[in-house]
């Protein structure tokens, strides 16, 4: 049985004018694929500045494992690079290594990022100016940077919005590979329900007013909110 990696419990938050959470409970297993799904403005941002403590709880909790301990790796949403961006591929990676005082970079940072490249597919453009990248290549880098910290839990925010069905599956492919080799906890948050479907075993529901969290099979597209089933990602998909 695989032990818990995040509890929540009891969480409550939100602003002067509006309340996101109310006594929000749940759990998240390591290995486990999840996806955070909900209408805008129903606080999925503000619950992952939450997790990664950029924000503190007004009531509740939040505990990670302790031991061993957890490392977070985040990949934002998309994000356009102009095409005349000097840096390569391989150089923006290597540019999450500079946050220490000396520039050059040891062997065993070398082999971090000949690993991390490996390890998103990225060997053979490696050395293409980003700016000449496709859409899901330049967030494949955005997700070799977070592999760079050797995270055990990540948050994708995002991070399939405006790439095509097809980018969209093939950066999906893999992170759901980097999970079964890794074991992985992944926490994907997401308009798309079909990718939830498809990619995540569980969900968990923000409305606003309430929640749920139930595995992906028992996902009632029909039932989930008008706002986020006449979402873009979602049109077409529910009939």
């Amino acid at each position: 049985m695989s032990e818990p990696i995040l509890t929540v419990d009891h969480l409550s938050f939100g602003f002067r004018n509006q309340q996101l959470y109310q006594d929000l409970s749940f759990q998240l297993n390591v290995g486990s694929m999840t996806s955070l799904v909900g209408p805008n403005g129903v606080g999925k941002t503000t619950l992952i500045r939450l997790l990664m403590a950029q924000l503190k709880p007004q009531a509740g909790t939040i505990r990670f494992r302790q031991q061993p301990p957890v490392r977070l790796g985040y990949v934002p949403q998309f994000r356009n690079v102009d095409t005349e961006f000097p840096l390569s591929i391989r150089s923006f990676i290597q540019l999450r290594q500079l946050d220490h005082l000396f520039f050059w970079h040891t062997g065993k940072e070398k082999a971090a990022l000949d690993a991390v490249i490996k390890a998103t597919h990225l060997g053979k453009i490696a050395d293409t100016r980003l700016g000449m990248a496709s859409g899901g290549e330049k967030q494949k880098a955005y997700l070799a940077q977070a592999l760079l910290d050797d995270p055990n839990f990540l948050i994708l925010d995002e991070s399939t919005a405006s790439l095509d069905v097809n980018t969209k599956q093939e950066l999906m492919d893999l992170v759901q590979e980097l999970n079964q080799t890794r074991q992985l906890t992944v926490l994907f948050v997401t308009h798309d329900l079909s990718l939830a479907k498809k990619y995540t075993q569980q969900y968990l529901l923000l409305t606003g007013s309430s929640y749920e969290m139930k595995p992906t099979a028992q996902m009632d597209l029909k039932a989930m909110p008008e706002e986020l089933r006449n979402d873009a990602e979602n049109r077409g998909v529910i009939a």
